[in-house]
């Protein structure tokens, strides 16, 4: 892991310095926020029996509109991360240096998971909205944050993993967009198909099922190990990919 903080620091930099990270933060808040506004106005006109079985569930685990924006936003974060230096050439010169392969690898993962959690960090005012006008379980509103972190890091991990397999951001972007649209599409069929393994298997990756937990407080520690090998195996395999480069 040698030379990781380098690679950390340069790497979350060149978001900032770059319209990337604001375009897609922008674009994510606005989606966002229309998203629980749309869930506070139905509530509303319906007759909300509380906050914490409202507002604060149905935006964490009541719509799909929450699971979107990640299976767009996560490729767009990752797209560059190796498929950039690969085509521009400096990562020959990264290589180079007396860093290990799995610094390089750990220091980018690490930068974009950073981005990604500062892209959530302002949503924590609908909650303070929320608990201006009712009572609010703020450790329900931290195991929602919680489910939305583990399944971002994962998808940030598929997105980081077909980054190093491909030279065009583009590729990367379409690839990696397909992997996690495959996964959400998997989760669907706990809700399709009959009863028996099948359904079983679809509702353990389910990140519906995952975030209707999550969203009620209820922490399965058997998602968290589903989240945990959907980050080592694609960074894993990114490692390989990388040490791959070096190979004479």
């Amino acid at each position: 892991m040698r030379g990781w903080w380098p690679i950390f620091k340069r790497e979350l930099l060149s978001y900032y310095v770059t319209p990337l990270a604001w375009v897609v933060m922008t674009s994510f808040l606005v989606l966002q926020g229309m998203h629980f506004y749309v869930l506070v106005a139905q509530l509303a006109a319906q007759g909300s029996q509380g906050a914490d079985a409202g507002p604060v569930q149905s935006f964490f685990g009541g719509t799909v509109l929450l699971y979107l924006p990640l299976l767009f936003v996560c490729p767009v974060l990752t797209m560059r991360l190796f498929a950039e230096e690969r085509r521009s050439g400096t990562i020959e010169a990264l290589l180079t240096t007396p860093v290990h392969v799995l610094g390089v690898v750990l220091g980018k993962y690490l930068a974009v998971l950073v981005a990604y959690v500062v892209m959530w960090l302002p949503t924590v005012l609908y909650m303070a909205l929320v608990a201006r006008h009712g009572d609010v379980q703020w450790p329900v509103v931290g195991a929602g944050y919680l489910g939305m972190f583990a399944v971002g890091a994962g998808y940030l991990a598929v997105g980081t993993m077909t980054s190093a397999l491909t030279r065009s951001q583009l590729a990367a972007a379409i690839t990696s967009a397909m992997a996690i649209i495959g996964l959400f599409m998997l989760g669907i069929g706990a809700f399709i198909l009959p009863d028996g393994p099948g359904r079983e298997l679809c509702a353990y990756v389910s990140v519906w099922g995952q975030m209707n937990d999550f969203s009620r407080g209820i922490i399965d520690t058997r998602r968290l190990v589903l989240d945990a090998t959907l980050v080592v195996v694609p960074l894993f395999i990114t490692v390989r990919a990388v040490e791959s480069w070096r190979a004479p």
